[in-house]
């Protein structure tokens, strides 16, 4: 079972609070809009782009995660391998 994410937005007294699946963040995206573009809610656009830029800068910086995870165990790995051992 996946971990489930969380963003937050506290405007006043509310507070705004959207767990999802990774991989699921285009329905948060969605979520956003149809908040936003909802006439009685206090959601409005600018709270739709903070948190877009949240949810962009957590999978950027999950990707930058991965990518080093993933090039620490490559390099290992090359380093094994025949035609790495200056034969």
């Amino acid at each position: 079972m996946s971990q489930k994410k969380q963003l937050s937005l506290v405007k006043g007294q509310e507070r705004f609070i959207f767990r999802y699946e990774p991989g699921r963040e285009e329905n948060v995206l969605d979520a956003f809009v149809d908040m936003a573009n909802e006439p009685n809610s206090s959601f409005d656009w600018f709270d739709a782009a903070v948190l877009s830029f949240q949810l962009s800068k957590n999978l950027v910086e999950e990707a930058d995660r991965l990518l080093c995870q993933d090039s620490s165990r490559q390099g290992s790995t090359e380093s094994n391998l025949p035609w790495n051992k200056g034969l």
